[in-house]
């Protein structure tokens, strides 16, 4: 596996001014909370580092990942947010439910970014079990919350660069 060996969180982001105005909403699934919401904290903790502000960042809470979409689509039509990150974790269990859900998860936050034209940014875990989540969520992967924020803040930077 191409993650054994490395961190993959580091980034290579730059803080910049334009950040500082930018108002980043996070919607949380509750179910896996150890790991969703460590994946959180660090996003915010990105986010706060590069410059956004703290009161620019909302976050919201679903049950669990297949509620990821519609908490997306409630944001969205909010339109107070140039971007939204999702965050959840799937762990594959004894049955195909865990293929189901992070298809429809997936699908779903796709949808919502294409329907609203916005960055809806894809922060799910989908893991073989627990002890994959704690690496990818703070542990000796990185976190996939920080990797999130950082994809929202370019995709914001693309955004506000193609519409000029």
């Amino acid at each position: 596996m191409s993650s054994d060996l490395k961190n993959l969180s580091n980034t290579d982001l730059k803080i910049s001014k334009a950040f500082t105005k930018s108002k980043i909403c996070m919607v949380v699934a509750e179910w896996n909370s150890e790991i969703t919401f460590a994946m959180r904290d660090g996003a915010i903790e990105f986010l706060t580092e590069m410059g956004v502000k703290e009161k620019n960042i909302l976050i919201s809470y679903v049950p669990g990942a297949y509620e990821l979409a519609f908490g997306a689509q409630l944001l969205a039509e909010n339109k107070k947010c140039d971007a939204i990150i999702t965050i959840g974790c799937i762990i594959k269990g004894d049955t195909p439910h865990f293929d189901f859900i992070s298809d429809a998860c997936a699908n779903g936050i796709m949808l919502v970014g294409l329907q609203y034209n916005m960055p809806i940014v894809f922060g799910v875990l989908t893991t073989n079990d627990l002890k994959q989540a704690k690496e990818r969520s703070g542990g000796k992967h990185g976190n996939k919350g920080v990797e999130a924020a950082e994809t929202a803040l370019k995709m914001i930077a693309l955004q506000t660069e193609l519409t000029k």
